[in-house]
């Protein structure tokens, strides 16, 4: 139960950290908006951001797994230095793809679908 508490902590306050506005670009509302998008352009292979969001899928299961390369219980602060990196690694990830793909989304609007004419 205190590893639980402790990571729901460490979300509430990156939560916080990223609503006010700790990093220039798009809002996280527009962020997180952005995901299942992003999820969705992947998976028809229009976006290339495969491996990328497997990677960040990992990372996510990996936090909040049970099962931890250095437990909490014996290795007390060196045990919660693995979740730490990892939720660091998980945001900055999220913040930096996300902002990729709505680069990616606002030049695709400007693009007439077509053929080009021989």
């Amino acid at each position: 139960m205190g590893k639980t508490l402790k990571r729901s902590a460490a979300f509430a306050a990156l939560a916080r950290a990223l609503a006010a506005g700790a990093r220039s670009g798009p809002s996280l509302g527009t962020r997180l908006a952005a995901l299942p998008r992003m999820i969705r352009a992947t998976g028809r292979g229009e976006y290339d951001g495969g491996l990328r969001l497997a990677l960040m899928a990992g990372a996510a299961a990996y936090v909040v797994s049970p099962i931890d390369l250095l437990p909490e219980i014996p290795l007390a602060i060196f045990g919660l230095a693995d979740d730490a990196v990892m939720v660091t690694w998980l945001a900055g990830s999220v913040l930096a793809e996300t902002e990729r793909f709505l680069q990616w989304e606002a030049s695709r609007s400007s693009v007439i679908p077509g053929q080009v004419a021989p």
